[in-house]
């Protein structure tokens, strides 16, 4: 196989199209054809968007307008650009001669469009509820944040430090220490080793800036509430689990 430059694969990684052909490598198909093992598992590239599980029309202070392009452009792009990252590492892999630098740079993509996936449906599903905190994520609350008010506050503020940025806010369980924090999270890939998401906030421009441009705190109000704490606590029931 040709090698093929740094910098070309990252142009071609930033149009973000679904086309499995990279100059000088053989797509997926091809490969299947030319090698007697299938492709593995971890490199099939199938993933497919989850549909909304709310009425954006019903939302509190967030339009249907707003929820239907985020779901769609922002969460749709993330799952496409991770299939076709998935597939292009899968036609790469048998290039022994590819430097590891070029494979390095999708490896951090696919990371990226992972954590974009994984975050984005766990904001969308614990979005549609009444915004009223209850059993047993409402216990967990106040096991380590003392009040309910306590732990809105604290939530509120770390959302807003990423207001005019991006990033997510992130109440975690964490499966190694067993602690429950708010975490602060500068893109989709930062997030504490072992943390398990309760509830995920989107704080993206993307998010928001259609309904509210700039007044991020006021996105944040209207997502308080809409929380659907009916999934907060299954998610909970998750983790209580794998204790």
């Amino acid at each position: 196989m040709k090698a093929v430059s740094r910098r070309k694969v990252i142009s071609t990684l930033a149009t973000g199209g679904a086309s499995l052909a990279l100059a000088g490598f053989s797509p997926v198909d091809e490969i299947i054809g030319q090698n007697t093992s299938p492709v593995a598992k971890a490199f099939l590239g199938q993933h497919a968007p989850k549909p909304l599980p709310f009425d954006p029309a019903k939302l509190k202070g967030l339009s249907e307008k707003l929820i239907r392009s985020h779901w769609e452009n922002n969460y749709g792009g993330a799952v496409k650009a991770l299939n076709t990252i998935e597939q292009r590492l899968a036609a790469m892999l048998p290039d022994k001669d590819l430097p590891p630098y070029i494979y390095g740079d999708l490896k951090r993509e696919e990371l990226v469009r992972t954590g974009s996936v994984v975050l984005h449906e766990n904001y969308f599903a614990n979005l549609g509820g009444d915004g009223k905190a209850s059993g047993k994520a409402l216990e967990l609350i106040k096991q380590w944040f003392g009040s309910y008010e306590q732990w809105e506050l604290e939530f509120k503020k770390t959302a807003n430090a990423l207001g005019g940025g991006s990033g997510w806010t992130i109440l975690s369980y964490n499966l190694h220490t067993g602690e429950v924090h708010n975490y602060w999270a500068w893109d989709h890939m930062h997030n504490a080793p072992m943390g398990y998401p309760l509830l995920a906030l989107d704080m993206y421009e993307h998010a928001y800036h259609m309904d509210y441009g700039a007044a991020a705190a006021k996105y944040v109000d209207a997502f308080m509430q809409n929380v659907n704490w009916d999934e907060v606590n299954r998610r909970v029931e998750t983790v209580a689990g794998r204790k």
